[in-house]
């Protein structure tokens, strides 16, 4: 007997069992969206924390000046992302048993599974939820930590949100050795049988996106530089001050960037592979092999679109004291209303374009593989469901987490005793 293993956030759970030749298909397809959603964990997470970094820049100044070490930072930081690793596996685990019952019906109801396969839960997939869900967060919790252990006591007397340095010089290198990697992968290829291509184009994606992400901050500010000038123009007020907003904290806008561009450079390459593939070889699917591809990414695609709510709302959040301070200066709800959007909508669309042109680059790559030509067969639809998504998780995340700030007190209430 086998185990369809599903992931759901940081834990794995078992949907049922059969014959192992029966559900082979099914299993390769959920770990694989494990691994997918494991390796996105790790860009949401470090993104997440070094946002954290920045907003505790201040209480870790003042640690620092009162004597505590770089070590004792660096194990402060470490046990906090422990801490939060931990709990999230327990509420994990817990609302793992009934996603792995509605996952477990599809799957049957789809024709992918025999139906009336019972639900079977054992307690090994949970242990190892358990223990990489930590692991997971502490390496997306190394950059925090670094930060913190460099951080000068006379940063406590700081007050601006301005970021002084894009990024370091070795992420710098690392991202672009990388990238060099990814395209490299890409036209190597492109030169191959298109069996060993298939097999291929989902790591070079994977290597494409960790060299983009790595010099993320610095792609991101040339990019708003460039393409700013747009904002401005559409709404010289809310525009002007989203533009602004990126150009300040390109490590912060970045955090909502990343997600977006990982859902869209996954989820195309999954899609639209599969359909390459398909129409090569002149394959059309019907019946239950037809949500091959759609369940294969809605399993890793659901954990991304939370990613991206939760890094919208994260990043936005750092928003509020200046929105707080422009209404004292005058400025009218529906403005502050618009900055948000414009800010959200400029991420988002940014990490659509990175996700969009790493896919391509790999899909490009497995086409030619096939014919000889730069082709891949996509769908118009599922692309723009996959962009609604994307934009509409931006959106939600911005306005949700900057509402008080734009209808509340114009004092926070913590500063009114």
């Amino acid at each position: 007997m086998a185990a369809v293993v599903l992931v759901g956030g940081n834990s794995l759970l078992v949907a049922g069992a059969a014959p192992r030749e029966e559900l082979d298909g099914v299993t390769g397809i959920l770990i694989l969206s494990a691994v997918v959603s494991a390796f996105v964990a790790v860009f949401v997470v470090a993104g997440m924390l070094g946002l954290h970094a920045s907003r505790r820049r201040r209480t870790w100044g003042l640690l620092r000046s009162v004597g505590m070490t770089g070590r004792q930072m660096r194990g402060l930081v470490l046990a906090e992302a422990l801490t939060l690793a931990l709990v999230a596996g327990v509420v994990g685990s817990v609302l793992a048993v009934p996603y792995a019952g509605v996952a477990g019906a599809f799957v049957r109801g789809v024709g992918l599974a025999p139906g009336g396969i019972p639900l079977v839960v054992t307690p090994v997939p949970f242990v190892v939820a358990m223990a990489v869900g930590p692991v997971v967060t502490l390496m997306g919790s190394l950059g925090a930590a670094r930060r913190a252990v460099r951080l000068r006591p006379v940063e406590v007397l700081r007050e601006a949100h301005v970021q002084k340095r894009i990024m370091p010089w070795p992420r710098a290198g690392f991202g672009v050795v990388a990238l060099a990697a990814g395209l490299w992968m890409a036209v190597e290829m492109s030169r191959m049988p298109y069996k060993d291509a298939e097999a291929t184009v989902f790591g070079t994606t994977l290597i494409l996106c960790t060299g983009v992400a790595a010099l993320g901050p610095a792609v991101l500010y040339g990019l708003v530089r460039v393409a700013g000038a747009v904002l401005v123009r559409a709404d010289p007020w809310a525009g002007r001050l989203a533009r602004s907003g990126l150009l300040a904290a390109p490590g912060r806008a970045w955090s909502m960037v990343a997600p977006v561009m990982l859902t869209m450079a996954l989820a195309c390459t999954f899609l639209f592979g599969v359909s390459t593939g398909d129409a090569f070889k002149g394959v059309h699917r019907h019946g239950p092999s037809a949500w091959v591809a759609p369940l294969m990414v809605g399993s890793a695609v659901m954990f991304t679109v939370i990613g991206v709510v939760n890094a919208s709302a994260v990043a936005m959040a750092d928003r509020r004291d200046g929105l707080r301070l422009l209404r004292q200066l005058g400025a009218l709800p529906a403005q502050l209303v618009r900055t948000v959007c414009w800010e959200s909508l400029a991420a988002t669309l940014v990490g659509v374009a990175l996700g969009t042109a790493i896919a391509m680059i790999s899909l490009l790559a497995l086409g030619r593989s096939m014919t000889g030509g730069l082709w891949f067969e996509w769908s118009p639809g599922q692309y723009l469901g996959l962009l609604a998504v994307c934009v509409g998780g931006g959106l939600a995340g911005g306005l949700g987490a900057t509402r008080s700030a734009r209808k509340g007190a114009l004092v926070p209430a913590g500063m009114t005793r």
